[in-house]
């Protein structure tokens, strides 16, 4: 974890491109990035990680101001718009790449995730598969790969705008 005005967390939900756009509209976020992690084998690029062998997963490294936004509500926003209740898979995105996944980074982030795990199961049961695991490595993706939302709008309004209104319903609060 970084200094008390800057933290980071990394988050995977299914296609990174989802929480991409999800997180960018929250106070507080300072930061979006794209990329893999979660793995143990060393990757290059998407491609790679599309044939599902390399243990990486679609995330995003959220860096927010914690003076402004908490990690609880980063987490409950994360439990909300995907289903962490299906493994390897998020509407079309198939595969273990789209995994639900939590990276932490040190012991108060655990804490802190594992309340929000106790509090998730309240609402979705006992089914969740979210992974929860230390953090190792992130690796960027490319330039092609990021901001992809702005470059195919069909895509957006198929499989991000349902997320985004859930998000702007249930946390209109933390909307930027």
């Amino acid at each position: 974890m970084k200094s008390k005005s800057v933290q980071t967390i990394i988050l995977g939900g299914g296609c990174f491109w989802c929480l991409d756009a999800a997180y960018k509209l929250i106070k507080g976020v300072i930061k979006v990035e794209q990329g893999y992690s979660g793995g143990n084998i060393d990757i290059v690029d998407h491609y790679q990680v599309a044939t599902g062998n390399t243990g990486q997963a679609e995330v995003v490294r959220v860096s927010f101001d914690p003076r402004i936004i908490k990690l609880t509500d980063l987490l409950d926003v994360f439990w909300t718009i995907h289903d962490p209740t299906t493994p390897n898979r998020q509407g079309y995105d198939i595969g273990p790449q789209y995994r639900s996944i939590i990276l932490y980074q040190g012991s108060d982030q655990l804490k802190i995730i594992e309340a929000s795990l106790k509090k998730a199961k309240e609402v979705w049961g006992s089914q969740i598969v979210t992974e929860i695991k230390p953090f190792k490595q992130f690796y960027p993706a490319s330039k092609y790969q990021t901001d992809y939302e702005l470059n195919r709008p069909d895509y957006c309004q198929l499989i991000i705008n349902p997320k985004l209104i859930k998000l702007r319903t249930k946390f209109a609060a933390l909307i930027r």
